[in-house]
């Protein structure tokens, strides 16, 4: 979650995550669950925004899931075209369209969008911050959905609040964000925390499996090698201590 990288790192990144289904935890059962919160019917035509798409898996879900039209934004081309091509893969390309813009700098009109949904992209801008600039994009009682690293207890180890405090300013519990949303605007619908499997089998296992050939392509690279260390440094510290902290999930209505 390393923030104000040079464009060189960003590009290596982008190596890094693009041949991976995800690029942050999540489950297609999750992001099922996350919309039934939300109270949307499936038979809706619903204009969706997903920020932060990265290689769509989610995306693919909002399509599947929901009727109308899903518009996939990234700052990356390389994880746009990857949504292209799975949502052709899936015969859902006529339902999704594709947005390389910042999540800062979002040209949707205001008030034109019926859900806005961000799967561990949002720390990109900031919890409470992408929660206030999003707002006026969402219709009266339009819905968002997003997941956010969350402390999941009050007291934690020295260890690793030294270590996520270092990566994330508005690393939090969960009672604070609740009351982020409300402060945003946002009536809280519910929340819940994902799953171990979808930290360990769905991101950190292929991520695992995608390193020797990242460092294949990028020899004797030092970035290269101290973003490997990098990653490897976070799965071993969510082994030790992933009864501390986790994404949650939060889903909010417009007020």
């Amino acid at each position: 979650m390393d923030s104000l990288l040079e464009n060189e790192d960003l590009q290596l990144i982008v190596d890094f995550y693009v041949d991976g289904e995800r690029q942050g935890p999540g489950s297609h059962e999750e992001t099922g669950k996350a919309l039934k919160l939300s109270g949307i019917h499936p038979s809706e035509s619903l204009k969706v925004a997903d920020i932060g798409c990265g290689c769509g898996s989610q995306t693919l879900d909002l399509a599947k899931l929901t009727h109308g039209k899903v518009v996939a934004v990234d700052l990356f081309p390389e994880f746009l075209e990857e949504v292209k091509h799975r949502a052709d893969d899936l015969g859902v390309s006529d339902k999704i369209s594709t947005l390389q813009c910042s999540m800062e700098d979002l040209p949707f009109e205001e008030e034109s969008l019926d859900l806005i949904w961000s799967e561990g992209a949002i720390y990109n801008m900031g919890f409470q911050k992408g929660l206030q600039a999003w707002n006026k994009f969402l219709k009266p009682g339009g819905i968002i959905g997003v997941s956010e690293i969350t402390w999941l207890k009050d007291k934690r180890p020295e260890e690793i609040e030294k270590y996520w405090t270092g990566e994330y300013s508005e690393m939090y519990t969960e009672e604070v964000k609740r009351e982020q949303m409300k402060q945003c605007g946002y009536e809280l619908l519910g929340s819940f925390t994902l799953s171990e499997k979808s930290w360990e089998k769905n991101y950190y296992a292929p991520m695992l499996k995608r390193i020797p050939d990242f460092l294949s392509r990028h020899k004797a690279d030092e970035q290269a090698e101290a973003l490997v260390k990098a990653q490897e440094t976070e799965i071993e510290l969510y082994n030790k201590y992933k009864d501390y902290y986790g994404y949650v999930f939060y889903i909010g209505r417009k007020i």
